[in-house]
């Protein structure tokens, strides 16, 4: 990995990272997704989501997570590609990867404080919410960027690919 490889962290090891941090004041921001085919709709995201805390973890989705969600065509990009993109970002201080279709499992490890999805999501459908929410922390919506999505740049290229057959 030439991005830095330290960023990305098993549940175990970040959920101590994230004790520490907060002992020291620190509020902790959690996101997730598959961030397959990095767009600027993430980016965006991401940088928004860092602004809400002082340390930013992403969940990212296994291989064997996005194809149970997106199904066998998905990921495009490999989780280790996807985890070094998403290291090289300056938004991002961590990454930790999980097999679940969801992210309960992982929000309830780590605890975070914010806990900050795309505005796709209605907030009483965001995973982990009751977690963040029940210990006095809070769930933010991020508006979305028109026209950025992964499956409209994928559906882009398959049309593309037709008109030049």
């Amino acid at each position: 990995m030439t991005a830095d490889a330290t960023k990305v962290r098993g549940l175990l090891e970040l959920a101590e990272i994230v004790r520490e941090r907060r002992a020291l004041g620190h509020r902790v921001v959690f996101t997730n997704g598959c961030f397959d085919l990095l767009h600027r709709g993430h980016t965006r995201l991401l940088q928004q989501a860092r602004e809400l805390g002082d340390l930013l973890i992403v969940g990212l989705n296994s291989d064997a997570s996005v194809r149970r969600v997106k199904g066998p065509s998905r990921p495009v990009l490999s989780e280790e590609e996807r985890a070094e993109v998403l290291s090289a970002l300056a938004s991002v201080d961590y990454v930790v990867l999980f097999d679940e279709p969801d992210p309960g499992s992982t929000i309830a490890a780590l605890q975070p404080d914010v806990l900050a999805k795309g505005a796709d999501w209605a907030k009483d459908q965001i995973v982990g919410r009751e977690t963040v929410e029940g210990r006095g922390g809070r769930v933010v919506t991020i508006p979305l960027v028109e026209g950025s999505s992964t499956s409209g740049i994928i559906d882009r290229i398959r049309e593309q690919g037709r008109r030049h057959e």
